[in-house]
């Protein structure tokens, strides 16, 4: 089996030392379906993992994201700019790609030349110039980028700020007339700013280049077919600034159309940071981000942690799985980790 999927996949039947990449372009039911095949060498044989990519089941729209009603305003500012740079961040399997694509279909028009550096690209858009990076042959990130530059673009998409080198590209287009649009690890939106400032960039250049950042995480919703009514742990409570509530919250007991997990399809909850000129003062000004936080929090800004709790309060997840996964964003930098970086 694993063989006829190297096969069909256009990889190396020979080698089993090596990971490798591959990709099927199938038709099933009148659908075209793209495969992405991942295939690990362990100790009792290659470990294959399919990644289906249906466009048929991707739903692009921005409206459809469950962005908040003022998140949404404001995203749409960020991006209805002519230039400026507008990142979004958040871990692998967050939704980052969907939320950028979301944003091309937006943005697409026959007026404008729009071009995207992806690695790899995982959907082809209709309208949209599509570049695939090919390290092997120095198709790098930046590399690519300056060479579209050249290519008068209106909008450029870079798939990841990997690097210095990519960044600076990235924050010069953006300074001269173009509208860039990347993505980044980082915690939450705030952060976004000090990994740059960790790679070398200038503060200066961060106030004048950026539109905004949004952050993103993924988390599971409730079976609507088996929810019901519980009362949270004292510790998740404690963990989530309720103490002494006791009111009732909803989650999922398990059922068939679960799979007895509880969960039945998945949300976003997002964290968008636009930049104001109170934010872009402050980025000049701040010393570290906390001091980014509390400008931005006096502007409407609200943190991955509450906008989840606000799903929370809706019933469109639990208590736990909230907690779960904004976690990391939480717990953030200490003050003394985050000084260094927002240095002049």
């Amino acid at each position: 089996i694993v063989s006829r999927i190297k096969v069909i996949g256009k990889m190396d039947i020979a080698e089993r030392r090596l990971p490798q990449e591959g990709r099927v372009h199938v038709v099933a039911e009148g659908r075209e379906i793209d495969l992405r095949v991942s295939s690990m060498p362990t100790l009792l044989g290659e470990k294959i993992v399919i990644r289906i990519l249906d466009k048929k089941n991707l739903n692009i729209s921005l409206d459809a994201l469950g962005l908040g009603g003022h998140q949404v305003d404001a995203f749409r500012r960020m991006v209805s700019k002519p230039h400026g740079i507008v990142l979004v961040t958040g871990p692998t399997g967050s939704g980052k790609t969907t939320t950028l694509y979301s944003v091309l279909d937006l943005l697409a028009s026959a007026e404008k030349n729009i071009v995207t550096i992806e690695d790899p690209v995982e959907y082809q858009l209709d309208g949209i110039n599509q570049i695939q990076t090919l390290d092997a042959v120095g198709m790098t990130f930046s590399r690519a980028l300056r060479s579209i530059l050249r290519q008068d673009p209106d909008v450029i998409m870079v798939g990841e700020i990997r690097d210095q080198d990519t960044a600076r590209v990235a924050i010069q287009a953006a300074l001269t007339g173009h509208l860039v649009l990347s993505t980044l690890h980082t915690n939450n939106a705030p952060g976004a700013f000090i990994r740059l400032a960790d790679m070398g960039i200038e503060r200066f250049l961060l106030a004048s280049a950026f539109n905004g950042v949004v952050a993103q995480r993924l988390a599971r919703t409730i079976c609507p077919n088996c929810r019901t009514s519980y009362f949270p742990s004292d510790e998740a409570l404690v963990g989530a600034g309720w103490e002494g509530r006791d009111d009732a919250f909803s989650k999922g007991e398990g059922c068939g159309k679960c799979h007895d997990s509880g969960f039945r399809g998945r949300t976003g909850i997002y964290e968008v940071l636009e930049v104001t000129d109170a934010v872009r003062q402050c980025l000049h000004d701040a010393e570290d981000e906390d001091d980014i936080k509390r400008v931005a929090g006096e502007g409407g800004w609200r943190s991955l942690r509450d906008e989840g709790l606000r799903l929370v309060e809706e019933g469109v997840s639990t208590l736990e799985e909230v907690l779960r996964v904004t976690h990391v964003e939480a717990q953030g930098r200490t003050r003394a980790e985050r000084r260094p970086a927002m240095a002049r």
